[in-house]
C-alpha cells in the first residue's frame, strides 16, 4: 500500500518516536520477500541522522537508552549499510539516516573450525546472529590497537560492514594459529577456505609471548 504524499514526520525512519515506531517502519520496508533485504540495490535520499548508535561492545542504543530486546536489533541490523563516505547508515528503499558506530556495527562471538590445513574452515557467528565463514569473500584482518600493543581483528561480514572479533574468539583463534612463510617472512597467521590471513610476525609473537 502506498503512503499518502503527505507523510507526516513520525512515518520517517528520522521522525520516529521510539523504537516501535522504527520497528514498523523497518519491517514494512523488509518484510517482502525472505533473507536480507538488498540494501545495496537501494538509493533513497539521506533523510538526516537518527540518534542511534552501536558502542564498541556490540549494544545499540536509541535516543540514550540500551534497545534491550535482540529481535529488534536483528531487524535494525538486517538495513545497516556503510557506503563510501565511511559513515553508517540504516536504509530503506524511500529514505536513509545516518547512525553512530563506535568500532564495528558487529561483534564476531563464536567460531568453529573444521578440518586442518588448508581444507580448514572458519565459521564465526555474531552477535546479531549472522554466520559468516572467513575466506577470500569474507577476509580477516588485524589492525594495530592503539596504546595497547595488541591487534583488534575484524571479520568481513557484507558490504562494507565488518564484526569486531571478541577478546575470546581471538584466544581461540590464537590456538588455532599457525606459522606460514609469506613473502619469504615467517608469519603467524590464519587460514579458512583456502585463504592465508597474516596475523603477525613470528618474531614479533615470541617477544609478545616472552620466548
Amino acid at each position: 500500500m502506498q503512503q499518502d504524499s503527505q507523510t507526516s514526520p513520525q512515518d520517517t525512519l528520522a521522525g520516529a518516536r521510539d523504537t516501535a515506531g522504527l520497528t514498523a517502519l523497518i519491517s514494512r520496508a523488509t518484510r517482502a520477500g525472505k533473507g536480507l533485504p538488498p540494501v545495496e540495490r537501494w538509493n533513497p535520499p539521506f533523510c538526516g541522522d537518527l540518534d542511534m548508535e552501536i558502542r564498541a561492545d556490540g549494544t545499540w542504543f536509541y535516543l540514550g537508552t540500551p534497545i534491550g530486546r535482540m529481535p529488534l536489533v536483528q531487524l535494525f541490523s538486517t538495513v545497516l549499510r556503510k557506503d563510501e563516505d565511511g559513515k553508517t547508515y540504516l536504509v530503506t528503499p524511500v529514505e536513509k539516516v545516518g547512525i553512530r558506530v563506535v568500532d564495528a556495527p558487529f561483534v564476531a562471538v563464536e567460531v568453529d573450525a573444521s578440518g586442518q590445513g588448508e581444507d580448514q574452515v572458519l565459521t564465526f557467528r555474531t552477535n546479531v546472529g549472522d554466520v559468516v565463514e572467513a575466506g577470500p569473500d569474507h577476509p580477516l584482518r588485524f589492525v594495530d590497537e592503539d596504546g595497547t600493543g595488541g591487534l583488534k581483528p575484524y571479520l568481513h561480514v557484507r558490504g562494507r560492514l565488518e564484526a569486531l572479533v571478541a577478546r575470546p574468539v581471538m584466544y581461540e583463534l590464537a590456538e588455532i594459529g599457525e606459522e606460514i612463510e609469506i613473502d619469504g617472512r615467517a608469519m603467524f597467521a590464519l587460514r579458512s577456505k583456502g585463504a592465508v590471513f597474516p596475523v603477525m610476525p613470528v618474531e614479533k609473537l615470541k617477544q609478545l609471548s616472552g620466548e
